[in-house]
């Protein structure tokens, strides 16, 4: 919009000029999503400095039955922090607030605000000799809260579960302005429904999560990396049964990845060689971290390994020796995204599945899609270890840029989701539903399911301000 309107203006009266955004060149950063695929209008972007402020915001905006999109790193991948068409949305971004608050090392526990960047926390607890054990390609840029309103995974799911196996308590604010005082740090709390997590995973759809109280773990400074060569995600789930049967804990990361995904990576990234003299059809970067001593580590890695190789449960790997080649290891698997993105549009399918039919998935998924749709070309990797699959589709190869834009996209992602359902997996692993899901969301989810959330909608935000057209 071109000129301030007469809310905007009642914004900047209750929060201060420096707090609210209303000329176009100020909100044009804030109305889409990393990767271009969804843009939208707003009359203004509100950055309050304190609970207070973002109170006071969603009472006016409650009030006045101003829509609200909450916005943290903007890392998501299903446009879920992104406006839509209507000009009135108001975005609200808790980016000022990114005081730590609180790191216990008694308790182990972290108290931080919302925009606090997910990297630096975990930095910041490493110092103190602890972990934050959530860990995403994206860390050094997503926020908090944001983590938390998406329920966010990671490559360490496997070993300490999604962001809300590490939540304690939040501090949020409803839409009409009041304030959640839910920010306890106590493990035990059983006076009824917990109803944090009603908000952890809703994606700004029922309140603004404003602070978070996170659980801390020992910190893990001995790792061991391995990247294994398996001939087939059969022989990956066999490995990953040894390894979590002689390792138990210790096994941190089981990420999967074929051969074309790190064709692109290499082809890609900088400063990224080949793992092998010899290509193989996937790879398994693993890790194992613990607080015994290296040498201990050490010789269980090389032992597991050894069985591995003497089992047939892959074809080859490297047990890392630096840090640099543990590093440039974790790279393959981390710069998929970002090589993806770079090669062009994909249809990105997050989704899980029961571990055990995770290779039969794969198989019958790739055999239907190759008899409906011939030509496609499939980018397949993710956390393994959990059920979590990140299954890319990209244009056939020397096809424009808006291949899918002439096609039926909509029939190719029907015929990856009746797979995953048919398995009895989900069609939203750790990304949420956002707006790119919400179609399939209400094709695949059970009428109870949804009555159910829409009650609870109905509940927290009856004047449905709160980030619409996300889910719902």
């Amino acid at each position: 919009m071109s000129a301030e309107t007469p809310f905007a203006r009642r914004l900047v009266e209750t929060l201060g000029r420096e707090a609210v955004l209303t000329a176009p060149d100020e909100l044009a950063p804030w109305l889409s999503d990393w990767r271009g695929l969804y843009r939208g209008t707003a009359q203004a972007v509100v950055r309050p400095s304190d609970t207070a402020g973002v109170a006071a915001c969603l009472a006016l905006c409650s009030e006045a039955r101003v829509p609200v999109v909450p916005r943290g790193g903007n890392t998501g991948l299903c446009g879920a922090a992104t406006p839509d068409g209507n000009a009135a949305n108001v975005v609200l971004s808790l980016d000022r607030m990114h005081a730590v608050r609180q790191i216990d090392t008694i308790a182990n526990t972290l108290v931080a605000e919302a925009g606090c960047i997910l990297g630096d926390l975990r930095r910041a607890v490493a110092e103190r000799h602890r972990l934050l054990p959530l860990s995403l390609a994206a860390e050094d840029s997503s926020q908090i809260g944001g983590n938390l309103s998406t329920n966010a995974g990671g490559v360490n799911v496997l070993r300490y579960g999604m962001a809300r196996e590490l939540v304690l308590g939040v501090e949020a604010v409803l839409p009409n302005g009041e304030i959640f005082e839910g920010l306890r740090t106590l493990r035990k709390d059983n006076t009824g429904y917990d109803l944090k997590q009603l908000l952890i995973g809703a994606e700004g759809t029922l309140g603004v999560i404003t602070a978070a109280a996170l659980r801390l773990l020992p910190r893990n400074d001995v790792t061991q990396v391995v990247l294994a060569a398996v001939d087939s995600p059969q022989q990956a789930l066999e490995l990953y049964e040894l390894l979590f049967e002689q390792c138990g804990q210790r096994l941190q990361v089981f990420e999967f990845f074929t051969d074309v995904c790190a064709d692109l990576v290499l082809a890609q990234v900088d400063g990224l060689r080949a793992p092998f003299a010899e290509r193989h059809p996937a790879y398994v970067l693993i890790e194992l971290a613990d607080t015994v001593d290296e040498a201990a580590l050490q010789a269980l890695t090389e032992r597991v390994i050894g069985e591995a190789i003497e089992r047939e449960l892959c074809g080859d790997a490297v047990v890392c020796a630096s840090l640099a080649q543990a590093d440039a290891m974790r790279r393959l698997r981390e710069e998929i995204s970002e090589a993806l993105r770079m090669d062009g549009p994909h249809l990105k399918h997050d989704v899980s599945l029961p571990i055990a039919s995770i290779p039969a998935f794969i198989e019958t998924a790739g055999a239907r899609l190759a008899s409906r749709h011939p030509g496609l070309r499939l980018f397949v990797f993710g956390h393994f270890g959990d059920g979590n699959l990140h299954y890319n589709i990209a244009r056939p190869a020397g096809s424009p840029r808006d291949y899918f834009e002439q096609h039926d996209e909509a029939a190719v992602t029907g015929d990856v989701l009746d797979e995953v359902v048919r398995y009895g997996g989900s069609i939203s692993a750790e990304h949420g539903i956002g707006q790119l899901k919400r179609r399939y969301f209400h094709q695949y989810k059970s009428p109870l399911d949804i009555r159910l959330m829409l009650g609870i909608k109905q509940l927290f935000d009856p004047a449905g301000i709160m980030n619409p057209g996300k889910i719902f």
